[in-house]
């Protein structure tokens, strides 16, 4: 099916809806009636989804929220069960289709708001924080759960974890499954802040925003974040000193240094035409 939005057409599945506002693409897992839990078929739109947002030049910003009340229940454990003496084979099947669709997120130029719109456990605790910005409702929590089934955690929540809340912070919620409220969570660092009100509404508008902004700027600001976790020092003032240098000569590095020069705003949107 296609979903129409500011006279594009998007591609959707029923598992993972994928709407446009603008230059903002909305992604939605869609499955309500289990909590959005992920099973295979969910996984694979979900990467499907990530790679087409990662494509399409004429998005520049992508937010990624949850249908009905909550954000991911986390991996469909029904699904799980079902799988019986092939489980094996079933996770690393869902989990190849999850985690290249969060390589895809983490690493594309534009950025990625999360809306956390409700309950989140296990997987969809690394989708709910994977977000430059994450914001969540009062009424969000976040549960690990892992252990509890006897498994360890995946969705990359033993990477982002340590690096957002410390590592004594993650080893408690990973081996207590410790329910955090929002505004713990908030407090932690676990997300950006708690939203009261409409945090779609909020995150939107932050994507929209967002979606003004240097988009190659902001896709190379968030990749030497991302990769200053592992970096040396030395390393990263290199990459550093290489990137602002790469930017200099992109039209949107040329448009922000003249703008700035003829004190105007900046108009980075009209430097690359949307496709």
């Amino acid at each position: 099916t296609t979903a129409r939005s500011a006279g594009r057409a998007v591609e959707t599945s029923g598992a993972v809806l994928v709407e446009r506002d603008g230059a903002v693409a909305r992604i939605t897992p869609n499955r309500p009636d289990v909590g959005n839990a992920l099973d295979i078929p969910m996984a694979r739109a979900l990467l499907e989804a990530a790679i087409a947002v990662d494509e399409d030049d004429s998005v520049r910003c992508v937010v990624l929220t949850g249908a009905g009340k909550l954000f991911c229940a986390g991996g469909d454990v029904g699904a799980f069960a079902g799988a019986g003496d092939k489980l094996p084979g079933f996770l690393k099947e869902i989990t190849a289709y999850l985690h290249t669709a969060q390589q895809r997120f983490a690493r594309m130029d534009k950025p990625l708001v999360t809306a956390i719109n409700g309950s989140v456990a296990g997987a969809g605790v690394g989708l709910a924080v994977l977000g430059d910005i994450a914001l969540a409702s009062p009424k969000a929590s976040f549960t690990l759960a892992y252990t509890g089934l006897g498994l360890s955690p995946d969705a990359g929540a033993t990477w982002l974890l340590p690096r957002l809340i410390g590592m004594r912070q993650a080893q408690e919620l990973c081996l207590r499954n410790r329910r955090v409220g929002a505004e713990e969570a908030a407090a932690l660092g676990l997300v950006t802040r708690v939203v009261d009100g409409d945090v779609l509404a909020e995150a939107m508008g932050i994507a929209h925003e967002l979606a003004d902004a240097a988009t190659p700027a902001l896709g190379a600001t968030r990749r030497l974040l991302l990769d200053s976790a592992t970096a040396s020092f030395d390393a990263q003032l290199d990459a550093e000193a290489r990137s602002i240098a790469a930017l200099s000569r992109t039209p949107e590095g040329k448009e922000g240094v003249a703008a700035f020069a003829e004190k105007r705003a900046p108009d980075f949107t009209g430097v690359r035409p949307n496709a």
